[in-house]
């Protein structure tokens, strides 16, 4: 049989680089096979979550549901831009002509030394989620440990601080149903709603380098209230925080942000409009248009003509579909590239984009406040902050009356990963350097 030269080629190609991968000099385990983490950096990293989550959770909070457009019988008129950042907030949707009683303007929300911190639907879910977590000594939340967690966390009367697919998700636990059929969009309509993003990034940080175990970890979390969409887009943000636990610290934060949300993108179905989403998005920053006019033709594409298969405004939801995760997860985009890293500016056009503008925020503060840690933050804002946290504000039946620290929230979430580290990772730990020595995938 006469052989082509393509063949003939290709296997000259082959043999070459066998020979020549056999002449390399072996590289030692250590150096091919492990990530090394110190725990004394991670605690710092998980306090600098918390923290910067709380100051953007409630920055944001300030023009949350301010402007949603101007489509069906809410109109609130053109959009925010960054000439409004230290002018008068102006009221949301729901305020009756009243602005917001968080800050008289558009500003950062702080929290000084001798005051605490309050919870809300950004953060304390997540709470709950790391204290069962804990609490069953597990990496792993089965479907009745969550239904018995959020019946005994959570108030079943108003307010309760729960909206949309997370009310009607405990709605239905409180009727004996059980995750993930709480997401059942037989069961629940509001299962493409914002909430599970609100809920879950947390688990990304319990599983450092590693996102395809962070989101087993996260699944039965996710689909307590998401499915479709609104579950691939929380996927993503769970990715995201799995991958910068462990980027390159000799890169900007830059370039480590826009590496991240590049892997990360994978986990978002190619055909689906939250991936389209991602693209468009990331295709009007690297077109060098102002972050004003991305944020503007993202209401028009998605909210106004409906392309890449997003047909909310077709559905005549409250306020268009205002809590929705689609228009929310392309807002975010916006702020996390135009935010190119820095924790401030990425707040600021979180909190000006419009929309539920107090989630995008809270999730990438989060984010930027692990990567730096909690000297990193309070070095960003030249100043000192509360270190304490009162889970009471929104949820009921925790230890001390409520009221946390950041340090003992950062040990108990250092627990935690260092259980998927031993368990799940086949990782070790070197007690005498205080380390962990974690096998790359």
């Amino acid at each position: 049989m006469k052989l082509s030269n393509s063949f003939l080629n290709y296997s000259f190609f082959a043999l070459f680089l066998f020979l020549i991968s056999c002449s390399e000099k072996p590289k030692t385990e250590s150096e091919t096979t492990d990530i090394v983490i110190s725990k004394a950096e991670y605690q710092e990293k998980l306090y600098g979550f918390w923290l910067a989550q709380c100051i953007a959770n409630w920055t944001g909070l300030v023009t949350e549901m301010d402007k949603v457009g101007n489509i069906g019988q809410i109109k609130t008129g053109d959009f925010y831009t960054r000439n409004d950042w230290g002018t008068p907030d102006q009221p949301s949707i729901w305020a009756e002509g009243i602005p917001s009683d968080l800050s008289p303007t558009i500003d950062f929300v702080f929290e000084d030394e001798d005051e605490i911190w309050g919870s809300d639907d950004d953060t304390d879910i997540e709470y709950i989620y790391q204290f069962l977590l804990n609490q069953h000594q597990t990496s792993f939340l089965t479907g009745e440990q969550i239904r018995e967690g959020w019946l005994n966390h959570i108030k079943k009367e108003e307010e309760n601080y729960l909206w949309v697919s997370n009310q009607t998700a405990f709605d239905l636990m409180q009727d004996g149903v059980v995750p993930p059929q709480t997401s059942d969009p037989t069961l629940n309509e509001h299962f493409e709603m914002i909430d599970a993003q609100l809920t879950t990034e947390i688990f990304g940080l319990f599983a450092p380098g590693r996102p395809e175990i962070a989101l087993k970890m996260a699944a039965l979390p996710i689909q307590t209230t998401a499915r479709e969409n609104a579950q691939w887009i929380s996927e993503f943000y769970v990715a995201m925080h799995a991958l910068a636990a462990t980027s390159n610290p000799d890169l900007s934060m830059k370039e480590r942000v826009f590496a991240v949300a590049d892997e990360s993108k994978t986990v978002l179905p190619e055909d689906s409009y939250s991936s389209k989403m991602y693209d468009y998005v990331l295709a009007k920053y690297e077109s060098g248009i102002p972050w004003e006019q991305a944020r503007d033709s993202v209401y028009f594409r998605y909210q106004v003509n409906q392309l890449d298969g997003y047909d909310l405004t077709s559905q005549n939801l409250p306020c268009n579909g205002c809590f929705a995760a689609g228009i929310n997860f392309a807002a975010s985009l916006v702020s996390l590239f135009y935010g190119e890293g820095d924790l401030l500016e990425t707040i600021k056009i979180g909190t000006l984009a419009g929309w539920d503008s107090d989630n995008p925020t809270a999730t990438w503060g989060g984010m930027l406040g692990f990567m730096l840690g909690k000297e990193g933050v309070e070095n960003a804002f030249r100043r000192k902050f509360s270190n304490r946290y009162n889970i009471h504000r929104t949820r009921i039946n925790f230890p001390n009356n409520g009221i946390d620290s950041f340090e003992n929230m950062a040990k108990v979430g250092l627990g935690i990963t260092e259980r998927v580290i031993l368990n799940e990772m086949n990782g070790k730990v070197d007690s005498v350097k205080n380390e962990w020595i974690i096998p790359i995938r």
